[in-house]
């Protein structure tokens, strides 16, 4: 069964909320809503959703200010939904790091259509796709890793973690971010799990572990790999 895509609504109108939840909770949508900027942030870090829509005319934080501080830390998708029409406001938007701008009202269709082409831009299509940085190669399409030429044997949630980080090479990716796409949103607050199997695919790619040349730790956010010369 495919998982489903969660999305975060933060929009302070009740009756906007829930039209919306209706619309994409019909549609297989997982969705949650924050009707303040400061709800909505201390969601994002928990829940680490595959898309934002972001109203801008919040109560407490100006969604432009939500908006910057979300693109601190995560690449997911962001769409706007706001009453806000002016050309620039829609342009200051995109240049903060918005996918999308859509005016209000809108429909259902185009709403989704919306989610649909965010969610196509923000994950990348593995297929003949081919990660290189220095002596390490991650062939996707073959599930073949290989360093200064011989391959490295990985285990199953090593080689998720591994390509999971390869697929966002440059970026980094949060702790709980990481711990949600690999072990799901109920797995234990805890990331010492993900600590131990970092610390084995540092022992196999690394020469220096202590001193990575891949795989980097931004001390109490999350990893970063080395991005992909490809």
């Amino acid at each position: 069964m495919t998982p489903k895509t969660n999305i975060l609504l933060i929009e302070d109108d009740k009756s906007i909320c829930n039209f919306i939840t209706a619309s994409l909770e019909s549609a297989n949508y997982r969705v949650t809503c924050a009707q303040t900027g400061k709800e909505g942030l201390s969601l994002a870090t928990s829940l680490c959703p595959d898309v934002y829509l972001l109203d801008l005319g919040l109560p407490d934080i100006d969604g432009m200010d939500v908006l910057t501080k979300l693109r601190t830390w995560t690449s997911n998708p962001v769409i706007v939904i706001s009453a806000r029409t002016k050309e620039q406001e829609k342009v200051t938007a995109l240049d903060a790091g918005a996918d999308d701008y859509i005016t209000k009202p809108f429909g259902t269709s185009e709403l989704m259509a919306r989610i649909r082409t965010a969610l196509r831009h923000s994950r990348p299509n593995t297929h003949a796709r081919i990660y290189k940085a220095g002596d390490l190669v991650i062939d996707f399409e073959k599930r073949l890793i290989t360093l200064e030429g011989s391959e490295v044997h990985l285990t199953q949630i090593e080689y998720q973690l591994l390509t999971l980080l390869a697929e966002n090479s440059g970026r980094v990716l949060t702790y709980s971010y990481i711990m949600n796409a690999i072990w799901g949103p109920y797995v234990d607050n805890n990331n010492q799990i993900l600590r131990v199997n970092m610390a084995n695919i540092r022992r196999k790619i690394e020469k220096s572990p202590a001193q990575p040349k891949y795989v980097f730790t931004e001390i109490g956010i999350g990893y970063r790999m080395l991005e992909s010369e490809t």
